[in-house]
């Protein structure tokens, strides 16, 4: 029995759907949300511009923009149901495994969760970015037996994260360095997550099992858990007392794999590095703490000069985050409290022209037809 391989291996260099979402690159290092290149909305947009470009198709005027940030921040409230909820979740738990489950529980309390269709989609979109935010910060603050601090409708989406998180005001500094990087995390084509989401969303489910499903994908430490590696190793670095190349030598020597470097898309530099690295750089000098800048910086240029490989959106921002004050596991939830722009945008888009996503695989079994009769013979035998 014969076949033709129509796909590579993880459906590598497949095209599975049309999208008007996101554009890369990744021989030239270009990324685009909806035409708009990754360094311009980086330099100049905020996350919530970027949330009303991603959903809508085009950038807001100033009402638009106003009326989308009021709106979030008034959906950053949660219900209190949902708190009682999160208090009984055990202080040990896997902060990407609450979040998985708090979002699947958000739909029992969202008044659109039935309609599925056309408004009640982007008004749950909201929703859901708003609230996957406080959900992990609330979280984080009720494990460390700290109080809960309410939104500020006053700040920024970012602000207001770091806000809830730590319960100070974020310096405009930080604000802004969080802001940023949620701006280059929000999306990224057909990800692992993201393509979850799809084929969820294909089957006529709703936009929060889909995004159940992107979280599920995130936390494999082939996608989203590559910024929690990266400062695993630093920190191991800074037990050692090596120094940061000659510890990274001896990983090589062992065959270890470095995490941080190399990217399934990207030949060149991926172009959401080059804003980390500069916000490592800044925020680390600023509170009057670079090591872990400097660590990162010195092995980036020595496995560049050895490997030829360049640093991913993970590496600087596992320093970037550190400085922002987020613990070492919410890196991964709050990639998806960035992600979650992305993801709904695609759900939208699926739903906009559907199709159930229901993919062939190549048969490597053994020939057809075996009988049962000659399988019965083999076993007496």
């Amino acid at each position: 029995m014969t076949t033709t391989t129509l796909t590579g291996k993880g459906l590598e260099g497949i095209v599975a759907t049309n999208s008007s979402i996101c554009y890369i690159d990744g021989e030239k290092g270009i990324l685009s949300y909806r035409g708009y290149d990754i360094h311009d909305l980086a330099e100049n947009a905020t996350f919530e511009e970027v949330c009303y470009l991603l959903w809508f198709g085009r950038l807001p005027n100033r009402a638009e923009l106003q009326d989308l940030g009021n709106e979030m921040s008034r959906q950053t409230e949660i219900d209190g149901r949902m708190i009682s909820l999160l208090r009984q979740v055990p202080r040990q738990a896997v902060p990407i495994d609450m979040l998985r489950t708090m979002v699947s529980a958000l739909s029992l309390f969202d008044p659109d969760e039935t309609a599925n269709q056309g408004d009640a989609n982007v008004r749950t979109a909201i929703r859901l970015t708003a609230q996957i935010a406080t959900v992990v910060a609330y979280f984080d603050r009720l494990r460390k037996n700290l109080p809960l601090v309410e939104p500020d409708r006053n700040l920024s989406h970012a602000g207001n994260f770091l806000y809830m998180l730590t319960g100070r005001r974020p310096s405009r500094e930080a604000e802004r360095a969080l802001d940023v990087a949620l701006i280059l995390l929000a999306e990224h084509e057909l990800n692992a997550s993201t393509f979850a989401a799809r084929v969820t969303a294909a089957t006529l489910s709703d936009m929060y099992s889909a995004v159940t499903s992107a979280i599920g994908a995130l936390k494999g430490p082939l996608h989203g858990g590559a910024a929690e590696s990266v400062f695993r190793m630093l920190q191991a670095i800074e037990d050692s007392g090596d120094d940061a190349v000659s510890y990274v030598k001896g990983m090589l020597s062992k065959n270890l794999k470095i995490p941080g470097f190399g990217h399934r898309v990207y030949r060149t530099e991926d172009p959401r590095a080059t804003h980390l690295l500069r916000m490592s750089r800044d925020l680390g000098y600023s509170k009057g703490e670079p090591k872990w800048f400097e660590m990162s910086r010195a092995i980036e240029l020595f496995i560049n000069r050895e490997k030829g490989l360049n640093a991913n959106v993970d590496y600087y921002g596992a320093s970037t985050y550190h400085d922002l004050g987020i613990d070492l596991d919410l890196f991964t939830p709050l990639f998806a409290v960035s992600r979650i722009s992305g993801w709904t945008a695609h759900v939208l888009e699926q739903w906009a022209d559907n199709r159930l996503i229901r993919p062939r695989a190549e048969y490597v079994g053994p020939e057809y037809p075996q009988t049962y009769q000659v399988e019965e013979e083999r076993r007496a035998a």
